[in-house]
């Protein structure tokens, strides 16, 4: 990841973002979604609970940044709780 000047913790997220889209393509293949109805307002399928997901992470980071100068730990592992919980009951 040298050529594009990437730090390791930029060149982690991304490839584990990567890791998520390919893993999630073949878990479609195998076993096709079904849309479900969970919390969430609208019927979703597994891809659209993970977007969901990783959308919120996104704002839960940018206000941990707003609100703290705490290090990003916490907010990684807010996170990581909200996709799952979004994933499982979304």
């Amino acid at each position: 990841m040298q050529w594009m000047a990437w730090t390791l913790p930029t060149a982690l997220f991304f490839t584990g973002i990567a890791s998520m889209l390919v893993l999630m393509t073949v878990w479609e293949l195998v076993s096709p979604t079904v849309e479900a109805k969970g919390f969430l307002p609208m019927r979703t399928t597994r891809g659209d609970r993970l977007f969901i997901g990783l959308l919120g992470s996104a704002f839960i980071h940018l206000g941990w940044l707003a609100a703290t100068d705490a290090a990003l730990w916490g907010a990684l592992g807010v996170s990581l709780v909200w996709t799952a919980f979004v994933i499982r009951f979304g």
